[in-house]
């Protein structure tokens, strides 16, 4: 069986590294969906699609071999973004999903919600937030995520962009 697991990804954290590692051993080959792929540089969807993909890929290389990263241009609050994704990826057969939007969108579809991974703790939001504060973001993702962002100049990315855009805390 192949599973879908759908995200923004903004940036790939430990939660999302965990769902991972827990559908690779559930289902033969996970499809990684990186949504929202034509947005970035705001403080929602700080970082490319291709910078979201190497994350991914750079945190799932050496241990996790059966996985597709695909990015999708739609939103998922698209209520059409299902069929769009049945365009561009591979067969699958179940939805790995806790969010709404997904679950509402996916409904041709057996949708498993994963187990939470301390998801108070591994948040995205809460990760942007803390690299706009300089806070200490470092243990909430794989180090190739840390090393990433840092090589890319993330941080400073998000404190220019919240500069311009609206930030809510």
């Amino acid at each position: 069986m192949r599973a879908l697991f759908p995200g923004r990804f903004q940036p790939f954290h430990l939660g999302h590294l965990n769902v991972v590692r827990w559908a690779s051993q559930k289902f033969d080959e996970v499809i990684i969906l990186v949504g929202s792929a034509s947005e970035s540089h705001t403080f929602y969807n700080p970082f490319t699609a291709g910078e979201r993909i190497e994350m991914i890929f750079n945190s799932v290389k050496d241990e996790i071999s059966k996985v597709f990263i695909v990015p999708l241009m739609e939103s998922f609050e698209n209520k059409n973004w299902i069929h769009e994704v049945e365009l561009i990826v591979p067969r699958f057969d179940v939805v790995i999903s806790g969010n709404p939007l997904v679950i509402a969108g996916s409904k041709e579809y057996r949708v498993i919600p994963p187990p939470q991974f301390n998801r108070e703790k591994y948040n995205s939001t809460l990760i942007r937030s803390l690299m706009l504060k300089g806070g200490d973001w470092r243990e909430l993702v794989p180090q190739q995520v840390y090393e990433y962002i840092k090589a890319i100049g993330g941080e400073e990315r998000i404190m220019e962009i919240a500069r311009t855009d609206k930030v809510e805390d």
